[in-house]
This record gives structure tokens, sequence and C-alpha cells, in this order.
């Protein structure tokens, strides 16, 4: 992705919007970051304040996963290589959506399924366990885990789950509108790679896991399922969750059985020994997400404010309650931008058609945009550069959306009602096309007012 230059001559507000948006997705760099905080002195590889003597270790694993594994990958291998000695083994198995520049004999690479798992995820998932499962003492195992990975790498604890049985569970999960850290409590106590797993697998050996969270910075066990990280769910409360959304999880008879037994088998916690020589470092999150956009929003001129309070709320309370922010603070600010990072939950009809939750809840915004008959754009997409099932990240709407969607004769409350989102916004020409980012740090939001901008049509 070029780089964006924003300029303040002629720029309409959803001009603005989807330029702040795409020069934020330019300037989360992965690569840039990894750099700032992977280095070495001599033989000695620094990560943050945590220092690696690698003259002490046989073998160097890296096991990468998730939609930013391949520059993660990339940008790690050639400080392995300067830094690491004479004879030294380096094995590496990614796991993405796209393929390392650095493949070779030493790294393995796999396509995993994402949103679903499929076949590739579980074939990836045994390719690790194996690697891990030969590691000792004398190896030094770095885990790169970013967004995407629960799906990309899985691998059912009771065998007898076959790969369709795994996607189905995935499915339900998926379209549930359950909060991101309930679905991976269920995925946790699922799986043999989640959860903390990978690092039981590579238990005795020295291991270091470096993040780029598209979870709140509290919880970072639940990025990609905590693979590698003590995980503090537990059993009881799967059997909680699955008891309190009978509607929204719709199991199997032989999925409900397995999350009700009494004997589900519980994660490894803080005290497990695999975690005694562990280490954890995040580089990126949807902080950064909100801090560049705020800064490059500060130079157009905007009063910023930052609300990120409606993180895994339903969609039309967040949308509802976003614009109320907005109204509120447009009183006060001529100029306002409001910014919110985070993911909210859309509970997904079993038939339904093209969207994401981005988009899902922009079409809200314009529905509610018209009902009170405000001026305002709202831009919503993921910095993955996906939503959904859709091909877009995202979408942006204003207050002409409602008006020129009536005027094709698309039908919003149909659209909303049947998670078809998508469809809307690509005849509008308004759905925000980037392909994948190569990055993960959840969505972002913004929402403009400007008492002197030109009015425009969202696209």
């Amino acid at each position: 992705m070029g780089e964006i230059i924003l300029e303040r001559t002629s720029m309409t507000l959803p001009n603005t919007a989807k330029e702040l948006f795409l020069d934020t997705l330019y300037h989360l760099n992965v690569a840039e970051r990894m750099r700032n905080v992977v280095r070495r002195d001599g033989e000695t590889l620094l990560v943050g304040e945590l220092k690696y003597k690698l003259r002490e270790f046989r073998r160097v694993v890296a096991i990468s996963i998730g939609k930013a594994a391949a520059p993660m990958w990339d940008a790690v291998l050639p400080i392995l290589e300067t830094a690491s000695k004479q004879g030294q083994v380096i094995q590496a198995i990614v796991v993405g959506v796209t393929r390392p520049e650095n493949e070779g004999s030493r790294v393995r690479f796999f396509a995993g399924g994402h949103p679903i798992p499929n076949q590739v995820s579980r074939n990836a998932a045994e390719a690790i366990l194996e690697l891990l499962s030969s590691c000792d003492e004398h190896s030094l195992v770095i885990f790169l885990i970013s967004g995407g990975s629960s799906a990309m790498v899985e691998k059912p604890l009771d065998v007898s789950f076959t790969v369709e049985d795994t996607a189905n569970f995935y499915r339900v999960l998926v379209q549930s509108g359950l909060p991101i850290t309930q679905m991976n409590t269920l995925r946790k106590h699922f799986s043999q790679v989640k959860g903390g797993r990978l690092a039981v697998a590579a238990q005795g050996a020295t291991q270091c896991t470096l993040l780029i969270s598209d979870v709140p910075e509290t919880t970072l066990h639940v990025v990609g399922s905590g693979p590698s990280l003590p995980n503090p769910s537990t059993a009881e409360e799967c059997r909680r969750t699955v008891a309190a959304n009978p509607g929204a999880l719709n199991f199997s008879d032989k999925l409900l059985a397995y999350f009700t037994d009494p004997g589900l088998e519980e994660t490894p916690k803080v005290d497990h020994p695999a975690f005694r020589k562990s280490s954890l470092l995040s580089l990126l999150s949807s902080n950064d997400l909100c801090r560049i956009a705020g800064e490059t929003a500060t130079r157009l001129g905007f009063h910023v404010v930052v609300d990120n309070s409606c993180d895994d709320w339903d969609y039309r309370d967040a949308a509802a309650y976003l614009l109320d922010r907005l109204q509120e603070l447009h009183r006060q600010h001529p100029k306002i931008c409001l910014l919110s990072a985070g993911e909210i939950s859309v509970q997904i009809p079993p038939t339904h058609g093209i969207g994401g939750r981005n988009q899902q809840f922009v079409l809200q915004c314009a529905r509610l945009i018209a009902e009170r008959n405000i001026e305002a754009t709202v831009l919503s997409g993921g910095s993955d550069g996906a939503d959904g099932n859709s091909p877009a990240a995202g979408a942006i709407c204003n207050e002409t959306t409602v008006m020129r969607s009536y005027a094709m004769g698309l039908d919003i409350i149909a659209a909303l009602e049947q998670f078809d989102s998508f469809n809307i916004f690509s005849k509008l020409g308004d759905a925000i096309i980037t392909g994948p980012t190569g990055n993960n740090v959840r969505d972002l939001r913004i929402l403009l007012c400007d008492d002197v901008s030109t009015p425009a049509a969202a696209s």
C-alpha cells in the first residue's frame, strides 16, 4: 500500500475519513516495529528489554501464526541469522494468509483457513505440535502471534471431532454474536493448540512470545486464543456460557455433550512449569490505530477524542452510542473527529447475505443519521483488510447514503436484517477494499463532523 498524503484543500469529509483510514494502515508497519524491538548485540538476541544469548541454544524455533505471520517472520529471520553461531539450527513454521519472502528448507508454510478452520489448519497444528515436541532445554522457541491465529491452526482435544465438526463449531461461534472473550474461552477448551497448550508442547525450552494484538491490552491471552500463554479461563466458564446462550450457540448434540461434561479438561494456568522460562511482549495494538489516526486528524485541524468503551457491544448499541457522543462533542467543537477502536458484535441469521461487522455498523449509522437528520460521516474498517465474508475492509456513509440507496431501489432495512450490507455499499461505491494488509490490530471507527466541510456523497 503506497503512502497516503493528506491535503487540506477541497477535502470532503468522506474523502478525509477514507484517507485517514488508509494513512493509518500505511503507518501501522509490522516490519518496522519488529526491527525496532528485535535487535542483536553480537550473538545476543535483544527483544525489547529481554536478552537471549544464542550461543547457549542448539536450536532456534520460530512459530509464526496469524494475519501478520509472514511479515513478522520476514522481519525476524535476518536478525536471527546474523546473531546465530555457526552450525546453529534455525527452523520455522509460518501459518498465514500470505507466503513469507524467506522460505527455503528451514521454513514450512501453511495457508490455514480463516475464519473457518479447514484440513490445512489441522495439518499446520499437527506439524507445529510435532516440531515443538522435539524441543528441549537447549532450544529457544519464539512464538510470533497475530490475529486470525485461532482458525488457521486447529486440532481438537477430542480427536473424534472431524475437520467438518470443527468447522461447524467455528461457524456457530462466528455467527453467535458472543463477545470475543467468550468465544475464545470455548475455543481454548476445545483445542490441542490453544490456551497455552503450545507452550506445554515445548515444555523445557526457553520461550518468547511476540504479539500483534487484536484484543484489549488487558486480555492479551485472547490473541489467537493464547496458544503460548497461560489461560485464566476455566471449564466451568465454558459450561456457563453454553447454558446461558442456547439460541446463539446452536451446537450439535456431540458438542453440547463435550462442553457440558464435568470432566472437561482444564487449560494450563500461570503456575504450570511450561511458563517458568516464558516471556511476553506486545508489539502493536489497537491503541496504535487511534494514536496514528489521531495525530493525523489533529494536523488537519480536528479536535480529536478517542472512545473505545463500546468494545464488544452489539453493533446497534455501538452505533447509537457513538453518534450520541459525536453530536455532543460537535456542540462544543465545530470540527470534531471521534475515534473508536475494537470490535463490535453481530449475531448473523442462519440465512444471510454478504457483509461484515464493520459494514453492518456503518449501515446502521447511515440509518440513524437519516432518522436524526444530522450531517456526519462514519467509516469503519478492519485493519487486516477483511470484514466478514465480504471482499471489503469496511465501508463509509454520510447524510446522503440513505437517500442515494432509496434512489437506486436498495432496501437498507432488509440489508441490515439479512446481514447483506456489502451489496448496498458496493453498489453505492462506498465499500472500502484494500486487500490483505499483513496486519491485524482490530477495527477502527472514524466519525467526523465539520461545519465548514464541502458537502459530498460518501463515495
